[in-house]
Formats: structure tokens, sequence, C-alpha cells
């Protein structure tokens, strides 16, 4: 669990960062949630856009992602969903807050 202060150091991250996964039609397929594990193992923090014709809301892809994955979402705003789950590799450099 992220305190206020580290969900809000995560934010002022994720707002210069360019989107780094897409969910469109097909939704969270098989081929989407690989490589949103394999970003998010390797930089602990990604920015996922959801596309208009997608069925789920970027609120419900963040709540699926959450249960997947462990992880905690960080914000859901517009198309725009945040997550971040700090990661076990030791050879990357990760998020101090």
């Amino acid at each position: 669990m992220i305190t206020t202060k580290q969900r809000a150091s995560l934010k002022s991250l994720s707002m210069t960062m360019p989107d780094l996964a897409q969910v469109g039609k097909e939704g969270l397929s098989n081929s989407c949630i690989d490589s949103i594990r394999q970003v998010l193992e390797a930089r602990e923090l990604i920015k996922i856009k959801v596309q208009k014709n997608c069925d789920l809301t970027p609120r419900e892809v963040a709540q699926e992602l959450e249960e997947m994955f462990n992880c905690e979402i960080v914000l859901v705003v517009g198309s725009k969903v945040v997550i971040y789950k700090r990661s076990d590799r030791k050879d990357i450099k990760h998020i101090e807050f």
C-alpha cells in the first residue's frame, strides 16, 4: 500500500511520461496483458491509454489490472490509467520516494 505522498509523487512522474500501452477494442487480451506485465516489471510505473472503442471503462481496466498484477492504481483520469508495482528485478533503477 502506498501513502498519499507517494501517490502524489508517482502522479507527478507520470505527467511527463508517454503512454506505454493501449487497450483497444479487444479489451485486455493476452497480448495486451503480457506487454503491460513486461513494461511494469521493467519500469514499475506505466501509463495506459484506453481507446474509445474499448468495451471497458478506464476504471474497469484499472481494477482488473490491479487484481491481476497486485499493483497500485495511481491515477484514473479521462482515458488514462496509471499503475505502479515495485519490481523484483535488481538490474533496474527503482523509483525512490
